[in-house]
């Protein structure tokens, strides 16, 4: 399966923005952004023109597509589905990403970052309504149940997760017990619950071209 596997702080650089692809670092003065807030190459401290308009769709979708860890092909797939549904279809295409068991993962605080969580999924440690789930694009529903499996529960990176997690606020369509290392799913997620910085309509138009 192709992924990315170069330096993800590069990427926050170039978006000018933390993406929190590294967990605790970026909570960090070890953070990219922290020490080098200019895109990175040779011509990163150049004082740049104003973006045109295909240039601001382009890095909105480029943004999202690195959040989320999702590839072109994928993320395409992705927006036209969410084109036939009713409803606004750059929020339905956010909610679609929102519910990808990876990523369910890391907003109940199993994962230090959602490219930990999609690892966690991928090796089975992760179980959704008592059966492992391998399938990091799974979709969850409304209802569903998801645990870290018995065999993993003494995984020192989960334990440091959920340790983290304890300290932040609770996201509010799961439910998680971190001492038992399950959760559900209470709802369906909604735009307001996205706390990430995003224009979803950027890439709506970029697409509709």
């Amino acid at each position: 399966m192709a992924r990315y596997t170069g330096p993800v702080c590069k990427l926050c650089r170039r978006e000018a923005m933390k993406l929190f692809l590294k967990g605790t670092r970026c909570m960090s003065d070890k953070c990219a952004i922290e020490r080098r807030n200019y895109p990175p190459g040779d011509h990163g401290r150049r004082r740049r023109r104003r973006p045109s308009d295909y240039s601001a769709q382009l890095r909105e979708k480029q943004k999202v597509k690195r959040i989320y860890g999702v590839l072109e092909r994928q993320f395409r797939r992705y927006f036209y589905e969410a084109s036939r549904e009713r409803g606004v279809t750059g929020e339905t295409l956010l909610m679609t990403l929102e519910r990808r068991l990876d990523n369910v993962v890391y907003r109940m605080g199993f994962g230090l970052s959602r490219s930990h969580a999609r690892q966690l999924v991928k090796h089975g440690h992760i179980a959704v309504n008592g059966s492992r789930v391998d399938i990091p694009s799974y979709q969850a529903q409304q209802g569903d149940v998801v645990a870290v499996r018995d065999q993993s529960n003494t995984n020192t990176e989960i334990i440091l997760a959920v340790e983290n997690a304890k300290m932040g606020s609770p996201v509010g369509w799961v439910e998680v017990d971190h001492d038992k290392l399950t959760g559900s799913v209470a709802r369906q997620p909604m735009r307001e619950d996205v706390d990430i910085e995003i224009q979803e309509q950027l890439i709506v138009e970029l697409y509709s071209k």
